[in-house]
This record gives structure tokens, sequence and C-alpha cells, in this order.
């Protein structure tokens, strides 16, 4: 896969409320079918079967793959392990996607990089600030996310109500090739997203996730109705 290929694109994360009526592997296969034929540019993807699903079917467009764990002894949830990257190089994807933040971790970024470059599979390291961001990129990852900002004790205090666009500067500036994701919810917020230097924008729950945006529409009705 050549990185070219994600330029400006719109990579929707097909990932269902776990548990949900929609976690099931047919509408996950059939959710990335949809946004491809709608241009998306590219597919996130969790779990190692649901992506050689999705790859089985969909060959045109990149697929970035995931694993996703709850965990006794760390704070990382995203592809922890490297059985972990070895499924999805295994299942098909061509990026996979691991949590690149500072934090006590099962097994270094450094382990799950060189696995998955030893591959000749590129690597995402999903962020939550510069300084992660950067040292990710000294060690070679070929994407940086900002999937995490928000989402980690460090980064717990910021506004939850949009996504960050500081940190999308922050890293472009540093000359990272950005994937600009989480809290990405309108197209306006995906198009500042690109002004900001997002070499690409992720887009899951406003996509894919119907609780989710059922809730926001709900939520927004409740705060216009007047009190009897």
């Amino acid at each position: 896969m050549n990185l070219s290929q994600l330029k400006n694109s719109l990579v929707v994360s097909c990932q269902p409320v776990p548990g949900s009526p929609m976690d099931k592997r047919d509408i996950i296969v059939a959710m990335a079918g949809a946004a491809v034929a709608a241009g998306a540019g590219g597919l996130r993807i969790e779990g190692a079967d649901n992506v050689r699903a999705v790859t089985a079917l969909i060959k045109n467009v990149p697929v970035i793959g995931i694993v996703k764990r709850d965990l006794d002894d760390s704070p990382v949830r995203i592809t922890p392990y490297l059985h972990d990257v070895h499924a999805l190089i295994e299942a098909g994807a061509a990026v996979i996607a691991f949590d690149g933040t500072n934090r006590q971790r099962p097994v270094a970024v450094a382990e799950l990089l060189a696995a998955t470059h030893a591959a000749g599979r590129l690597a995402m390291a999903d962020c939550s600030t510069l300084e992660d961001g950067l040292a990710c990129m000294a060690l070679g990852c070929d994407l940086i996310g900002s999937t995490l900002s928000g989402y980690t004790e460090q980064t717990a205090g910021l506004p939850d109500d949009g996504p960050d666009l500081e940190l999308v500067r922050q890293l472009s500036a540093a000359g990272a090739l950005v994937v600009a994701e989480g809290r990405i919810r309108t197209a306006a917020d995906a198009a500042a997203a690109l002004s900001a230097g997002a070499h690409c924008v992720t887009v899951g729950s406003a996509i894919t996730r119907i609780e989710h945006i059922t809730e926001w529409f709900i939520s927004a009705m409740n705060h216009a109705v007047k009190p009897d």
C-alpha cells in the first residue's frame, strides 16, 4: 500500500457498539461495503475475524486493523500484544494501528512497530499528545493518529464536543502524516481537520454507531423542549 492512497480521504471506522443489535459480522461487512461505495478511501476495523471478512470482499481500499482489549494491568486497549499484530497481518490488514502512548503496557511500541514492518505492513500509532506523536515518529511509525486525545488520564480534561484540532496542527507542523480521529461528528469537523493539516480523517460513531447518533439527536431535542 502507498500512503498517498489515504491522502485527503475519509476513513470510516466500522465498529458497532459492543453487544448492540448491530454488532454482527455481516453488518460490519455491509457497513464497510456501503462506506466504500460512497467513496470512503479507507476502513478501520476491529478484530482479526472482522478484518478477514471485510478484506475478503473489499479489495480496493486499505483496511486499518486493530484489536481492542480491556487489560487488568494496563490502560492500553488498542492492539496491545504481538499476537494481535500477527493476527491482523494474517487477516489482511494493510495498516496495523496500536496504542502509541507513553503508559504502562505489556509490549513496547518499538516491538509492535518492528513486527508490523517485518511483515511489510504500515504502522499507525494512536496517540494522545504531541509528545506521544513525536516519540512514535522518531521510532518510524508511518501514520500518527490523534485518536486518544481526551481518552487518557493526561488528556481527560479536554472538551468532549469536538476533535483536537490543535494536536492535529502540532503533529502536522512537526512533519507527521496525521490521521485525525476522535470526536469528529460533522462534515464540518472533518473538513476542519483537513484544513488543520491532517493527511486523512477517520470518522466512526457519527457514521456507524446508530445508538450514539440517536442519543445526540435526543439530547439536542430535549434541550429545546420548554418546560410546561
